[in-house]
């Protein structure tokens, strides 16, 4: 279990947060804190994210839609695989031995963060091809291949950190609050380059060259449109309102998405490629760089909530939607209440 110790039987359990052994408590308190508040965010904000795109057609009328709801999905995985961690530090029994738990949760946490990573990449293309080819866009963008794309980074994912269960090294540190896993299973520097190569490396690529074409294109666009209404106001002797991309709010909207994940997952990234290269760790480090990369899991429901206007409309259309169907069951429980004539509102957009 994860509180027995190499040899000697302490009574103090393995923790990665040492900042005093608490005589009191038998549990790492602090980490079971962090984590299950994280669960608790995680799974709640993205529960919300997924009944509020299916509570609003707008929302799917942009082919972004799909992947935002693929990483919707790989994100409330991760909160309900931290539940693992969560129940080991209170010391519930594992149903497998602790070795094959951490290898089992560190790789589907991996993979599920992937396919986060390869989701945003591909938003980054749907969007440059949407702005450098807007007549031939749909159909080079079609659903089918959209369900084909968000397959092949799936099985992309698994593929990339499948080689972690031959030996070839661990492939992060999200099982290590399992005392085997932060103890006997070791990063491999051959391993880590090649997640950087095939992985990390492409997806950041890619999304600096697209967003940078997109805000150049959309710059170059806003400019034009601008010379053109100065050159009718002069003629006409109007003056009116200047207007902006209309592509251009909603790439920032997923840039700020983009932007969070890696200014997140950019701690986790550098730690992981010093700890491979040099082979000297930090519990608190590893724990403290791991965890702030899973919050983002919890980070985009709440970019997107704040940003995304349609959203927001379907959030409180979801709401709505809510009260009325306890209100329903209060009219229901109570025959002296008066019924109203009107329909129940659904939480259609």
């Amino acid at each position: 279990m994860n509180s027995t110790l190499d040899g000697n039987q302490s009574s103090h359990p393995f923790c990665l947060l040492t900042f005093g052994n608490l005589e009191t408590v038998d549990f790492c308190l602090l980490e079971v804190l962090i984590i299950v508040f994280l669960t608790v965010l995680i799974i709640s904000g993205n529960i919300i994210v997924i009944f509020v795109f299916h509570c609003a057609p707008l929302l799917n009328h942009h082919t972004t839609s799909y992947f935002i709801q693929t990483m919707a999905y790989a994100d409330l995985l991760v909160g309900v695989s931290c539940l693992v961690p969560s129940l080991s530090l209170l010391h519930y029994p594992l149903p497998v031995e602790e070795s094959l738990t951490c290898q089992v949760f560190g790789f589907v946490v991996s993979v599920l963060k992937s396919v986060s990573m390869a989701s945003l990449a591909c938003i980054s293309i749907d969007r440059y091809i949407a702005i450098t080819k807007p007549l031939t866009y749909n159909t080079l963008v079609t659903p089918w291949r959209l369900r084909v794309c968000i397959f092949l980074i799936w099985l992309y994912s698994t593929l990339v950190f499948l080689p972690s269960f031959f030996h070839w090294g661990k492939p992060g540190y999200h099982g290590d609050v399992f005392q085997w896993c932060a103890e006997s299973w070791h990063t491999d520097p051959y391993f880590t380059l090649f997640i950087v190569v095939m992985l990390y490396a492409p997806a950041a690529l890619i999304v600096c060259f697209t967003y940078f074409n997109i805000f150049r294109i959309c710059q170059q666009h806003t400019k034009e449109i601008s010379e053109r209404q100065a050159r009718f106001s002069s003629q006409s002797g109007e003056t009116g309102e200047v207007q902006t991309c209309p592509d251009k709010r909603y790439a920032m909207v997923l840039f700020r998405i983009t932007s969070v994940f890696y200014i997140l997952w950019l701690p986790y990234i550098i730690y992981f490629l010093l700890e491979s290269s040099t082979g000297h760790s930090n519990r608190f480090a590893s724990f403290l760089t791991t965890w702030l990369a899973i919050s983002n899991s919890f980070c985009n429901c709440v970019i997107y909530s704040l940003s995304n206007s349609v959203f927001q409309r379907g959030l409180k259309r979801l709401s709505g939607a809510m009260c009325t169907s306890c209100a329903s069951q209060t009219i229901a429980k109570d025959p002296y209440t008066v019924r109203s004539k009107d329909p129940l509102n659904g939480c259609h957009i």
